[in-house]
């Protein structure tokens, strides 16, 4: 008999891409797998063409939108509701599994109304509101971090294969001289502030010892990013989006990104040195908190928005060795944590045999 698993999770990357990895597993595994996103959303742009069945529930984001989204939420939360029980009841999953982001809260409250079990990751080191609600009453839960949820088994984050199988950094360092080679993440929604200062700061340094550098822009912000470079008067590889994330990764000497959970555990997998320029509006701050689990085990920098100007980040870049570089790549991989999906599945698997027995 092949079991079903509902998977949710939607908004950004950081939600969708360790979503990703568990739903592929699951399908290794002869599972068959349905996902819970809202319509028009990322989610739905990345799902399907990935061959996952996508179930569309109307619900989003709740947390400092302004009163008049607070006083309609008790109509949105109801629709979002009965189309969740309408999934459930039609896909009839043996497992659900929840990854974060507001559209999680409905079906997980559905799931466990209708007697499905549940299962939770949460990503960040501040737990999200709907999964601070749903851990209470979900079967397992799992974290990519320490200490973020009461009972919750600590596993890292699920992540694809390729973050799993770059090689060490003594070995991608051994051969490598020359400028530095730079990569810039903003994450899967872009960052302005970094597409704005990381050009500046590569005008400022002389031609022959610039990094050469690789700069992802965010789908919507690459016009005026490639803009931003032509100002400053400088050139790089410039592209709204990374296929090979690990491989980018890999490659790079130093990476200046954005501290999302999924960003954050990818480079810990991989080894990289990294400066984190957390994202000020993140929901309590849980960027800062997240890239502080590298940096104070060494393993890259923290500048705040506030403080990163080209004059600093083109010091940086040119008082750095790649030495410094190896080393803190090293101390970044120490903090990896590689089981989560193989932990995640697992869970899925013993609740539906459980489910089965007691049929």
């Amino acid at each position: 008999m092949t079991r079903t698993a509902l998977v949710m999770a939607g908004g950004t990357g950081g939600h969708i891409f360790p979503g990703l990895a568990v739903a592929e597993e699951l399908r290794t595994r002869g599972w068959q797998v349905h996902w819970l996103g809202a319509p028009g959303s990322m989610e739905e742009k990345l799902v399907p063409p990935r061959g996952f069945a996508f179930e569309p529930v109307q619900f989003g984001g709740v947390r400092g939108k302004g009163p008049l989204t607070l006083l309609m939420l008790p109509g949105r939360l109801l629709r979002a509701f009965l189309q969740s029980i309408a999934v459930l009841r039609r896909v009839k999953p043996d497992v659900v599994v929840g990854l974060g982001g507001y559209i999680t809260f409905p079906g997980g409250m559905m799931s466990v109304l209708l007697g499905k079990p549940l299962v939770l990751h949460e990503q960040n080191s501040v737990a999200g509101l709907a999964n601070k609600v749903l851990a209470s009453v979900a079967n397992r839960v799992f974290t990519a971090f320490p200490d973020v949820l009461k009972n919750a088994t600590w596993v890292g984050n699920p992540l694809r294969a390729g973050f799993l199988q770059q090689p060490v950094p003594a070995v991608r360092f051994a051969s490598r001289s020359g400028p530095l080679k730079l990569l810039v993440v903003g994450g899967s929604l872009g960052a302005k502030a970094l597409n704005a200062v990381v050009p500046k700061a590569l005008a400022m340094i002389a031609p022959a010892a610039r990094p050469s550098v690789v700069h992802q822009s965010g789908a919507k912000q690459i016009d005026e990013l490639r803009a931003n470079y032509a100002a400053a008067g400088v050139t790089g590889e410039l592209t709204p989006f990374i296929d090979d994330t690990a491989s980018a990764y890999a490659d790079a000497d130093l990476i200046v990104a954005r501290a999302g959970a999924s960003t954050v555990t990818e480079i810990a997998a991989v080894g990289a040195a990294a400066l984190f320029v957390p994202f000020p509006s993140a929901v309590d701050d849980h960027q800062t908190t997240n890239a502080h689990f590298l940096v104070d085990a060494g393993g890259g920098w923290i500048v705040q928005q506030s403080e990163l100007t080209p004059e600093l980040l083109a010091d940086l870049l040119q008082k750095t060795e790649r030495s410094t570089l190896v080393e803190r790549a090293m101390k970044a991989k120490t903090m990896q944590k590689t089981e989560a999906v193989g932990e995640v599945v697992r869970a899925c698997e013993e609740l539906a045999a459980k489910r089965e027995a007691r049929a």
